[in-house]
Formats: C-alpha cells, sequence, structure tokens
C-alpha cells in the first residue's frame, strides 16, 4: 500500500461524511444563507471527490470536469 492508496482510502470517507453533514444543513438551515453556504460546500466537496477519484484511478479526464464544476460553482 502506498502513501497515494493511504490517502484516498482516508479522503473518500472524510469527503463523504463531510457531503451528508452539508446537506443536513442544508435541509435543516434556519436561514436562506445557511442553505447558499451549505450548497456551495456541497459543490466544492463534489469537486474534491471528482479529483480524488481521479488521481486513484489515473484518470486525468476527470479532472477537467472539476474544473469545470468549479468554474461554474464559482458563478
Amino acid at each position: 500500500m502506498t502513501v497515494q492508496d493511504l490517502v484516498v482510502y482516508v479522503a473518500f470517507p472524510l469527503l463523504t461524511i463531510a457531503v451528508i453533514l452539508a446537506f443536513v444543513r442544508l435541509v435543516r438551515g434556519p436561514t436562506l444563507p445557511d442553505r447558499v453556504v451549505a450548497l456551495d460546500l456541497i459543490a466544492t466537496l463534489m469537486i474534491g471527490i471528482i479529483a480524488i477519484y481521479a488521481i486513484a484511478t489515473d484518470e486525468p479526464v476527470l479532472l477537467g470536469l472539476a474544473i469545470v464544476l468549479a468554474l461554474i460553482s464559482f458563478l
């Protein structure tokens, strides 16, 4: 097991838990700004998940998808 494999095995569950917690904040957020920040956080976490998946599977094409998602979520 390489260091890269270890990072992937640790990062995926952490990012998944973070997405679940952000989704809970999106649903339960008491105000509209809470929901907007949670939605932005979910988009950012998805970019991280796509990037880590691209690194784990050695598919650099997926990094382009992550960049496009980052540009769209910025707007």
